[in-house]
């Protein structure tokens, strides 16, 4: 692959992910990453803090989500503006074309405590961006907490469910029947 191909982070995750299976996360080095993607050891730190990072994407999952809250309608309450970040995520990052790598991404974040304690930080960071978000569109503080909470456990229903699904499912469906399930659980509390 020449330096000059476009989209440099796909490539080093892609690569990353290649690594961390055939030879496991403690035995690949940045360097390894970075020319396996064909791309030199900074660019690798143009696009990503650090080896655990690659797998991450960076902050854009935070970014499309509280972009897609703030474009939710103005007429849409705290759920349904969640729901509307949601749908996003099945647009743009879940989708079938990328299930394949999703799911070995997964197998290998399961695999790894550093990985997976990483994800978990990520995860909170992904609820303290959707929180904000809702603040921002004039939801209370607590209402908008809740919301992000209840918002993240769906996200995280949905993705279990969409990672297992043998048909070509929409995360965004499947997303907002785990946030309806979840909400109509919260009643039976």
């Amino acid at each position: 692959m020449a330096r000059w191909e476009p989209n440099a982070p796909e490539r080093l995750a892609r690569a990353a992910l290649d690594l961390f299976a055939e030879r496991g996360y403690e035995n690949t080095t940045v360097i390894d990453i970075a020319q396996r993607a064909g791309l030199g050891k900074s660019t690798f730190f143009r696009h990503f803090q650090d080896k655990r990072e690659v797998l991450f994407g960076g902050d854009t999952m935070n970014g499309l989500l509280t972009e897609a809250i703030a474009a939710a309608p103005a007429t849409a309450g705290p759920l349904e503006a969640v729901a509307h970040a949601l749908d996003a995520a099945g647009r743009e990052v879940f989708t079938p074309a990328r299930r394949e790598f999703i799911a070995r991404r997964q197998a290998v974040i399961a695999a790894n405590p550093e990985l997976q304690e990483r994800e978990a930080l990520k995860n909170l960071a992904l609820i303290a961006s959707m929180t904000d978000a809702l603040k921002r569109r004039g939801v209370p503080d607590l209402t908008a907490r809740v919301a992000a909470e209840l918002g993240a456990l769906a996200s995280a229903i949905a993705f279990e469910r969409w990672s297992q699904a043998t048909t070509g499912d929409d995360f965004g469906e499947i997303g907002r029947q785990a946030l309806d399930e979840v909400q109509a659980s919260t009643a039976l509390c």
